[in-house]
């Protein structure tokens, strides 16, 4: 036996580190919840980012445990007053951003001296109102979306503002929360095929009057054995009261269950169940048809352009419409659902 001759060790080299990207946006659940395609396209960008959401917490948590971003931060945490001021920058804050490949900032873009220090401290600092100017009628997804393009391929390519299918899916709603979700509605004896009906809204003048949504939705339930689940918010009191009042004076649905303030994770997990939707202008609707829900949405006119969901699922109707004709298009969603004709 010859020699043993030592052997040439393949040289290796660490991983290249993980391209960070943040994305500041305190906004409510359904500004949020328009942001999930320019979220999700992000992600692309230089190859691949992990993307950081600084949120409300519980509204940050919800776009992580469905896999939108990949890591949720409290907004309030950040210390983003510090470059509102003429102040040093804080150490703390200089070592937090300095973390990032790309910051876009859907919050202060016009507030100086804020872009300024911040594009100090990020040379690729994004900085966009979180809705467009009110003369501009586009959707406040695409107007999320078309601001990153500054970034570069992909978003920067022609077809790209015409969003891939993946920056359009459904949210990866978790298997933990749909058995929650599936939980829920046994206990409650509700479906399937299930209803789910949130009547109310964010403003007086954004929300579809009792009588209209009590005359849909006993259209619907005259039409299919679809049960009748009616959501609660904390602000939603008065107007679920009045929606049951009214669906008793028609004598309809009179089995209806209601889900009384669930927490997001748990709602999401009940739209995962749910074969159709029926809502007003809401963060609640944006809910439901982001996590794929069927539905049907009442807009008013001066609102239905502009916040429209991204979903191919979502109806937007104007909400001076004829109750008939949104008690026609759920109707249609819960057959559809069921592999039956409409």
């Amino acid at each position: 036996m010859g020699p043993r001759v030592p052997y040439a060790r393949m040289a290796t080299s660490a991983p290249p580190p993980v391209r960070q990207a943040l994305v500041i946006h305190p906004g409510a659940l359904g500004d949020l919840l328009q942001a999930v395609p320019a979220l999700r396209a992000l992600a692309t960008v230089d190859g691949g980012l992990r993307v950081s959401l600084a949120a409300q917490p519980r509204l940050a948590a919800l776009l992580a445990g469905t896999s939108v971003v990949d890591e949720a931060l409290s907004f309030e945490s950040l210390g983003l007053d510090n470059l509102f001021a003429d102040a040093p920058v804080s150490a703390t804050l200089a070592d937090l951003l300095d973390r990032y490949h790309v910051v876009v900032s859907w919050f202060g873009a016009r507030a100086a001296p804020y872009p300024e220090r911040l594009r100090a401290l990020v040379p690729r600092a994004v900085l966009a109102p979180p809705v467009p100017d009110a003369d501009d009628a586009t959707p406040v997804w695409r107007h999320l979306l078309a601001g990153l393009a500054a970034l570069g391929p992909p978003l920067a390519e022609p077809r790209a503002i015409a969003p891939r299918g993946a920056w359009l899916a459904p949210l990866a709603v978790p298997r933990e929360w749909r058995e929650r979700g599936r939980a829920a509605v046994a206990a409650l004896g509700a479906g399937p095929p299930l209803l789910v009906v949130h009547a109310g809204a964010g403003g007086d003048w954004k929300r579809w009057p009792p009588e209209r949504f009590a005359e849909a939705i006993a259209g619907i339930v005259r039409g299919t054995d679809c049960a009748l689940l009616l959501h609660e918010g904390p602000a939603d009191h008065e107007a679920t009261r009045a929606l049951g009042a009214r669906l008793d004076a028609l004598g309809a649905a009179p089995n209806r269950a209601s889900l009384v303030e669930p927490d997001l994770p748990l709602l999401a997990g009940v739209f995962a169940q749910a074969s159709a939707y029926l809502g007003g202008d809401s963060g609640i609707s944006h809910l439901a048809t982001a996590a794929g829900t069927p539905a049907v949405i009442l807009y008013p006119e001066a609102t239905r352009a502009r916040w429209a969901p991204w979903s191919s699922r979502a109806i937007a109707l104007p909400a001076d419409d004829d109750p008939t004709a949104a008690a026609r298009a759920a109707l249609q969603l819960c057959l559809r659902l069921r592999g039956r004709a409409a």
